[in-house]
């Protein structure tokens, strides 16, 4: 019997810091996503980046009025690696190689997205894209994915701040609930992972991490030590790119729902908004929470598939998981009427043509609050209203 049907069971989702290599990577992806779009905000970007010892690799495809220099593009990623905390042996933002092997995007891809007299602009590519909300937290995330989310992010705003500067950038967290009638009610185990100054035992990154899971569970929510487990093989001093190689798109599962929902398969990093594997996840996660949020559902998953150079969605699919007050095929016809759901559309409505996506590269694309300047917008609840005027 799967977890959807279970009333009570375990389920686990994991989260990767900032520092992490593959997060490393998709944060100068991003931020080059960035950078072009603020020099020209209908750029086209396919970013990748790759991170190893003392070596970062950027490849992929742009479009940009005004082109970014080789020397600009390596300030930018320099200045991100710093900002994460970068200037280790091995791997510093001082004197990490970079190169760049970035060139002009497909002229056929291009054909098939840009709008003409006898079409309107298409998908940048094919697939399938998932979006999903529940009541378990406020913000109508994953409790396992927000609170793995919420302990490393916690930890590293201490590590920016120095009170806890004896811990590195990299870390990994993940995070087991108990699920009784099928809500969550406490802690299993918690896994923390971090690097840490070669001075600190196991036992002293086990003090300084302990109250800081503490606080960021709910009370009585906290595991028995002996199913906490901190660096479980004793020392993480050699870590980020030394340790492990980084490459964009490589924490699909962390980005998204941490596998209590579907995902698509399509990273979202180092891409600008044409490409429907954003986009379109950033509007599948805007119509479900829109649709939970009005109180027609607890838990709402939404599934768009598209065509490389098709402007409209091949189809919407809707479950409510036997939790909705009304049916999934009334849902379906009022998500038409709410939202054009094609490329320019969804750009249009949430505004994404913006430098707003460096900031999305760690602790998830979803659950995060809206910013004054239009970051994470698919996390307004903006639709409810026209959602109830159409569904009564």
């Amino acid at each position: 019997m799967s977890a959807t049907l279970q009333q009570n069971y375990l389920f686990t989702s994991e989260s990767v810091s900032e520092g992490h290599p593959d997060k490393l990577c998709d944060r100068i992806s991003d931020t080059l996503v960035d950078a072009h779009l603020t020099r020209d905000p209908q750029a086209r970007c396919a970013i990748e980046t790759v991170a190893t010892t003392d070596y970062v690799g950027i490849i992929g495809e742009t479009r940009c009025d005004s082109p970014l220099t080789h020397v600009e593009i390596e300030e930018l990623t320099r200045a991100a690696i710093r900002d994460i905390g970068y200037d280790q042996p091995g791997f510093s933002w001082k004197n990490v190689e970079i190169h760049c092997r970035l060139h002009a995007q497909s002229q056929d891809i291009a054909m098939g997205v840009d709008e003409a007299a006898d079409k309107d602009e298409g998908a940048g590519d094919q697939g399938i894209m998932f979006g999903y909300a529940c009541r378990e937290t406020p913000v109508l995330m994953p409790a396992a994915l927000f609170y793995a989310h919420k302990i490393l992010e916690v930890l590293a705003a201490k590590r920016h701040s120095g009170e806890l500067n004896m811990l590195e950038p990299d870390a990994k967290s993940q995070v087991t609930l108990k699920y009784q009638d099928g809500k969550p009610v406490g802690a299993h185990s918690v896994v923390l992972s971090t690097q840490h100054h070669e001075s600190l035992s196991q036992l002293d990154v086990k003090a300084i991490v302990k109250p800081v899971i503490e606080s960021v569970l709910p009370a009585g929510w906290m595991c028995g030590d002996e199913n906490l487990y901190v660096n479980p093989t004793g020392r993480f001093v050699i870590g980020g790119p030394v340790g492990d190689s980084g490459l964009t798109g490589r924490k699909i599962i962390v980005d998204t729902y941490g596998g209590a929902a579907p995902h698509g398969g399509g990273a979202f990093s180092g891409k600008d908004p044409t490409k429907v594997d954003r986009s379109a996840a950033y509007a599948a996660r805007y119509v479900a929470k829109n649709i939970v949020a009005a109180g027609y559902a607890e838990k709402c998953l939404i599934q768009l598939s598209y065509a490389i150079g098709v402007s409209k969605p091949l189809s919407i699919y809707v479950d409510t998981f036997g939790t909705g007050q009304v049916s999934e095929d009334a849902l379906v016809a009022a998500i038409s009427k709410v939202i054009n759901l094609s490329p320019r559309g969804i750009r249009t409505h949430l505004k994404l043509n913006r430098p707003i996506y460096a900031r999305t590269a760690a602790y998830g694309h979803f659950g995060r609050e809206p910013d004054t300047d239009g970051g994470f917008s698919w996390e307004k609840l903006d639709l409810i209203d026209e959602l109830k005027s159409v569904i009564g």
